[in-house]
């Protein structure tokens, strides 16, 4: 009996997936365990492994096209299966959804608002313009025309029936500049029709036209949704606040020499950041831990994230039990996370739920930054570049130091000032004399 292979979540934040590339194809026979596709999720590329058995009777979703976790990708049956009346179904469902996302959850479709426009007539700005053309099938916009948000929340509030608006974006997508196009259009046919009493007395210069410079629209990855959102939420619901020191890091800068000589690989400076950081955490557990609304969870080992660019966002690679590992071992799992990170081939649980994170732009030449915390950490360590710096010391006598600056994000539910504070004077001192942290 014919099945519907539906999307699953592939990760734990993922609400959505593209599928990338089929790995079957209909008429092929799938076993349970089965590549069926490479989907990407919010955070990486993944294979789809099929639980289903059976011939592959449709694609439901192209390569490029996203949908929505719980949704059918695909249906598998018997060869020669009927499988019409399910077809029927899955095409039934999208129409029921694309209505609900244009209306919301059990509201009616709202009636378009058009008392403010005039009559459309012959010669009128508006009729001369011809109708955007409606969306390609499968694709869901609300009215079935394609329109930018702003476009139709504008639309909304100013009365234009934005099926009547001519779409100048990409595919004849309506854009902002089209509806103030629109009005001014409005606008025109209102003042010839007011006679020649209500022109502007000659000499008046004319209302100044709305100008917007030329940009191209770039699609919101999913991975750029979800960090977005969950950003956004780190940000407004965790109450943030920062602390900076300098950092004298000749002695960790020599340290790392000693210990790179002599091998092919160097370690990294990031690996030494990592597992110095491991030592204060273990000393300030306050700073290792998770706010959970009634409780606070002091989580029970060091499970350190680093922040990783990406083309289209960032990811957090996290090297765990980081207590129980030297600085040669964390190195070389960063480097082989970094490498599956760039490929997009991390695992879920290979980035998510790391309870502290560093992020270094160093190498990128920042000096310093603030950085938003990565849940469900409550701490987030910001370090900049390392520079050779003039410093007063004893006796008003001038000296060059090598010094980077550090600026630790917190979470005040959970760390109070004078913890974080101790933290990050502790993470100095490692810092400053590594060889204590390194026996």
């Amino acid at each position: 009996m014919a099945e519907k292979v539906l999307m699953l979540a592939l990760s734990p934040t993922m609400e959505r997936g593209t599928v990338l590339k089929w790995r079957k194809k209909e008429g092929d026979r799938v076993a349970s365990g089965d590549v069926l596709c490479e989907v990407e999720t919010d955070k990486a590329t993944m294979e789809y492994e099929s639980v289903n058995e059976g011939t592959l009777l449709k694609l439901l979703v192209p390569e490029g096209k996203d949908t929505k976790v719980g949704e059918p990708i695909a249906i598998v049956g018997e060869q020669g299966e009927d499988i019409s009346g399910m077809l029927k179904e899955v095409a039934a469902g999208l129409l029921s959804a694309a209505a609900e996302d244009a209306t919301g959850p059990g509201k009616a479709a709202p009636a378009l608002r058009n008392a403010a426009a005039p009559p459309v007539t012959a010669g009128s700005p508006i009729a001369d313009s011809p109708p955007m053309a409606a969306a390609p099938a499968g694709e869901r916009f609300p009215g079935g025309v394609k329109a930018s948000p702003l476009a139709r929340g504008l639309a909304g509030t100013r009365g234009i029936d934005i099926r009547t608006v001519r779409g100048s974006g990409p595919d004849g997508r309506v854009v902002k500049r089209d509806v103030e196009a629109a009005l001014i259009g409005i606008a025109v046919v209102l003042t010839s029709a007011a006679g020649e009493s209500q022109r502007p007395a000659a000499g008046r210069p004319a209302p100044p036209v709305p100008v917007e410079t030329p940009f191209v629209e770039v699609p919101v990855s999913g991975k750029r949704k979800v960090i977005a959102r969950r950003l956004a939420e780190s940000m407004y619901t965790a109450p943030h606040y920062y602390l900076k020191l300098y950092v004298q890091v000749e002695n960790l800068l020599k340290a790392r020499k000693a210990l790179n000589e002599g091998r092919a690989d160097a370690v990294s400076l990031n690996a030494f950041l990592v597992r110095l950081a491991a030592e204060a955490l273990k000393n300030h557990p306050a700073v290792n831990s998770s706010w959970r609304g009634e409780t606070i969870a002091r989580f029970q080992r060091a499970d350190i994230g680093l922040a990783v660019a990406q083309p289209d966002g960032l990811l957090t690679p996290i090297v765990r039990d980081c207590w129980n590992k030297g600085i040669a071992a964390i190195d070389a799992e960063l480097k082989l996370l970094i490498g599956k990170a760039l490929k997009n081939t991390l695992r879920p649980e290979e980035y998510t739920g790391a309870t502290f994170t560093i992020s270094n732009l160093g190498s990128y030449g920042v000096n310093e930054f603030t950085a938003i915390i990565n849940p469900p950490g409550s701490a987030i360590l910001a370090v900049g570049k390392a520079e050779k710096t003039p410093v007063v010391g004893e006796g008003n006598l001038v000296k060059i130091e090598t010094r980077m600056t550090l600026t630790l994000s917190c979470d005040h539910r959970v760390i109070d000032g004078a913890e974080g504070a101790l933290f990050l004077k502790d993470l100095k001192d490692q810092i400053e004399y590594p060889i204590g942290a390194l026996l």
